[in-house]
């Protein structure tokens, strides 16, 4: 059965081929086919629409009110389909990501420029968040996916989540500090003196570590700023535990050390399973 733009296609191809086979050869339609859906919009529009002579077919008066809308509908289900096509195949449209600091500095960067020589109309807007509000912006649909660190949660019902990356966590201590000579450090031996905790809002990733090793850092200071902790521990104003993606290129006279026992993370996309734009999901499988 006809849809009704394709009657609509079918009038105005034969206005401007002047007759009904001349629409049928341009369209690929059958000549009775298009008598047919003209006959089908005079029926549901209580309309004349054509007027038949020897020379062809000409629009009657009413008809000359109506065709203005009718080439416009036409049009703009053209120009419709087009950009369809556009962002189906990510020529145009936008990413919304909601991420963090170490992510948007050392993941980000590398598979935004990969991702932008393939699809250089797609544009980019990062949401800088700690990890409830990342979660939360990804239930919302305020952003295309979200970047979150596991453990220490599972992600909220009715959310997946696609590792992208592994994280270790890493002991940080100033530069010449007696624990820098050793290959890897304690739990036990970061609670010997200041502690400088990192903290993203109701998310802590660290002190979880020492309470499961039945230990009690000396926390003195805490903050959300992974650089503000880098430039405390320079300071000797304590010691710390960052992941290590955060400390690639570190600019700070620090040493890092891994654990004892080694702690690693996953890091991973978080997005609305089924929900995912075209350009989403390309980028996730760019990554």
């Amino acid at each position: 059965m006809e849809t009704g733009i394709q009657k609509l296609r079918a009038l105005v191809g034969t206005v401007r081929c002047g007759s009904i086979s001349g629409a049928a050869r341009e369209l690929d339609y059958s000549q009775s086919g298009v008598s047919r859906m003209i006959a089908d919009l005079e029926r549901e529009w209580g309309v004349t629409l054509l007027e038949r002579g020897r020379r062809g077919v000409r629009l009657t008066a009413d008809a000359k009110l109506i065709m203005p809308f009718v080439e416009a509908l036409c049009e703009d289900e053209r120009r419709l389909a087009e950009r369809v096509r556009e962002v189906v195949g990510m020529e145009t449209g936008s990413l919304v990501i909601g991420t963090f600091s170490s992510v948007a500095t050392h993941v980000l960067p590398d598979a935004i420029g990969r991702f932008q020589a393939r699809h250089p109309g797609i544009e980019y807007e990062l949401r800088m968040g700690d990890y409830s509000e990342i979660e939360s912006w990804v239930a919302e649909g305020l952003v295309d996916f979200g970047f979150l660190p596991y453990p220490p949660q599972e992600p909220r019902e009715g959310l997946a989540r696609e590792v992208v990356l592994e994280d270790e966590l890493m002991a940080v201590v100033p530069r010449g500090h007696r624990l820098a000579a050793r290959g890897s450090i304690a739990l036990a031996d970061l609670c010997e003196e200041p502690f400088i905790l990192l903290e993203r809002g109701s998310d802590n990733e660290i002190s979880p570590l020492f309470e499961r090793a039945g230990l009690s850092p000396q926390a003195r200071f805490s903050t959300w700023d992974d650089y503000a902790i880098m430039s405390m521990v320079e300071s000797g104003l304590g010691l710390s535990i960052l992941p290590g993606l955060i400390l690639t290129r570190c600019p700070y006279a620090i040493e890092k050390r891994p654990l004892e026992p080694a702690v690693h993370r996953e890091l991973a996309a978080v997005y609305r399973p089924g929900l995912l734009s075209s350009a989403a999901r390309a980028f996730l499988d760019c990554l």
